[in-house]
């Protein structure tokens, strides 16, 4: 009998649900990389509902980043490297510069190759070498992930071929994603990372397979936000469906689903007896 383990937190604010699931995730990454000296694969996503709790991941002093080797779920084929949209200069911003991992542990999307082509051939070839070998030795790999408005994850989006058994795949952003990045982006810090509008944003990117991040041994889910409450509705109560990529989440064996009052706010709510 397969059991499947699917935690839901639900958290008053974003603050708070960042905090949770860097504690939780920083416990498991304390125990492989620092106590038993293991290595880890780490798999980030890069987007703003991830903020809080790479911001304090970021602080965990016990974490031996050393001992992990990072990749990313996704990353814009429109975009040139070292734009400040791309999701390379953003998980190097939020993370990889404030911790203490090795950059050769780091590896980037458009770092892999010179087209599509070959950035999906050889970051598939690096993160097969590297799988192999933290399996091997008993390290253990972790998805850190969220979830689109759409229902997507990674750009993994509805009605796409999610059941594929490759590890990445080229896609065609939809016009619900394309809304959600404008919105992402139009505040901004760096004003030269603003869409000035819906056309500038990319339309295509590589991203990991569904399969792919299901192949994680446990999966921490973030998932702020009012915007996102339709989304976590389906993927909690609704069918598995391709219409719903994150649906295929409880597929997965065990996952850390992290909702604040906002994105939770839609769910139905148990009955209760007044006695």
């Amino acid at each position: 009998m397969e059991e499947r383990n699917f935690k839901i937190f639900i958290l008053k604010d974003n603050e708070e649900l960042g905090k949770k699931a860097a504690e939780d995730a920083g416990k498991i990454l304390e125990e492989y990389t620092n106590k038993l000296n293991k290595k880890c694969i780490c798999v980030f996503a890069a987007a703003p509902s991830q903020d809080t709790f790479l911001q304090n991941l970021s602080k965990n002093k016990n974490i031996k980043w050393k001992n992990i080797y990072a990749f990313h779920l996704d990353e814009y084929i429109d975009l040139p490297k070292g734009h400040p949209n791309t999701f390379e200069e953003y998980l190097r911003t939020h993370i990889f510069d404030k911790v203490n991992i090795l950059k050769e542990n780091i590896f980037y999307i458009k770092d892999a190759g010179k087209n599509e082509e070959e950035m999906i051939k050889n970051y598939t070839k690096f993160f097969v070498e590297k799988y192999k070998e933290v399996k091997e030795n008993g390290g253990i790999y972790l998805a850190f992930i969220g979830i689109g408005v759409n229902g997507h994850i990674a750009f993994n989006e509805p009605d796409t071929d999610l059941w594929t058994d490759k590890f990445m795949i080229k896609i065609t952003l939809d016009d619900i994603s394309v809304k959600q990045q404008y919105e992402d982006y139009k505040n901004h810090p760096n004003p030269e990372a603003r869409y000035k509008s819906l056309e500038e944003v990319p339309r295509n990117a590589l991203t990991m397979t569904v399969s792919a991040i299901l192949l994680a041994d446990k999966i921490f889910c973030m998932v702020p936000g009012t915007q996102k409450a339709d989304a976590v509705k389906k993927v909690i109560e609704g069918e598995i469906s391709e219409k719903v990529p994150a649906s295929f989440l409880r597929f997965h064996k065990s996952i850390n689903l992290y909702l604040d009052k906002n994105s939770s706010s839609k769910l139905n709510k148990k009955p209760e007896c007044k006695i």
